[in-house]
C-alpha cells in the first residue's frame, strides 16, 4: 500500500491495496484449508475409525525418546496394566525432519504391526506453539494415519490444541496420560469387575440348582 501525510492537520493515513497473513496467521490459514480439504475427502469420518482393543497386550508408542510425554505414557501403563508391553518408535516431534520420521514409523507399523502383535498405537508429544506442532498437521502424516490398519490414539499438545493427526486418528485425547488411560485398562477395575461377575454367576448357579431340585 501507500502512506499519505497531511501537513495542515498532522494526519497520517495508510491506504492498503492488498493484505495477506504473515507468521502464525499464515499457518492458521494453511491449517484451515487442509482441514477443509481432508474433511471433504472423508478423513475425519467416524465410520472409518477403528475400535480400540479391550485389553491390549502390546502397544507401540510413536514419540521422541526424550519427550516428557513418553514418561507419562510409561508411568500410566505401569500403574494400570503391567501385562501391557510398550514398544517405542523414537522419532523427532518438531522441525523439518519430524513429519517424514513420523510417516516412516506409522508406515512401518501398518506393514509389520499385525505380524508383531501390535494391537494399538499411541502417537503423542507435549505442548508447544503452532509452529512446534506443525509436523502433526502435515498431509503425509494424515494419509499415513488414515491408511494404518492398526488403531491409533493421538494426544498432541495441550487440551486447546487441535492437530490434523488427532482429527484423523481413531481416538483423540487431551494429554499423553489420558491417551494411555483410554487405551490401557485399569487392572484394579477389571479385578473388581471379575469379582462382581463371579458373585453373580455363583448366585445364578445356586438359584438354578434350587429350581432343579424342586422340579426333581
Amino acid at each position: 500500500g501507500r502512506i499519505d501525510f497531511y501537513d495542515t492537520q498532522g494526519h497520517v493515513q495508510l491506504y492498503a491495496e492488498s493484505m495477506e497473513p504473515v507468521g502464525q496467521g499464515a499457518l492458521e490459514l494453511r491449517l484451515r484449508q487442509l482441514i477443509d480439504d481432508l474433511r471433504g475427502r472423508g478423513y475425519f469420518d467416524p465410520a472409518h475409525k477403528k475400535p480400540l482393543p479391550l485389553v491390549p497386550q502390546r502397544v507401540a508408542v510413536v514419540t521422541s525418546r526424550s519427550a516428557a510425554a513418553l514418561q507419562d505414557v510409561i508411568n500410566t501403563a505401569r500403574r494400570r496394566w503391567r501385562g501391557c508391553r510398550l514398544l517405542l518408535l523414537d522419532v523427532r516431534v518438531q522441525g523439518e525432519a519430524a513429519a517424514p520420521e513420523i510417516v516412516q514409523a506409522i508406515t512401518a507399523l501398518a506393514r509389520d504391526g499385525p505380524r508383531c502383535a501390535i494391537e494399538a498405537i499411541i502417537l503423542t508429544r507435549g505442548g508447544g506453539s503452532l509452529e512446534d506442532l506443525w509436523a502433526f498437521n502435515h498431509r503425509l502424516v494424515a494419509e499415513a494415519i488414515y491408511r494404518c490398519p492398526v488403531p491409533i490414539v493421538a494426544a498432541i499438545g495441550h487440551e486447546t490444541d487441535t492437530t490434523i493427526a488427532e482429527l484423523v486418528a481413531d481416538a483423540r485425547c487431551a494429554t499423553p496420560t489420558q491417551a494411555a488411560m483410554t487405551l490401557i485398562p485399569d487392572q484394579r477395575a477389571l479385578a473388581h469387575q471379575v469379582r462382581q461377575l463371579g458373585a453373580r454367576l455363583s448366585l445364578l448357579t445356586r438359584q438354578e440348582a434350587y429350581r432343579a431340585r424342586q422340579r426333581l
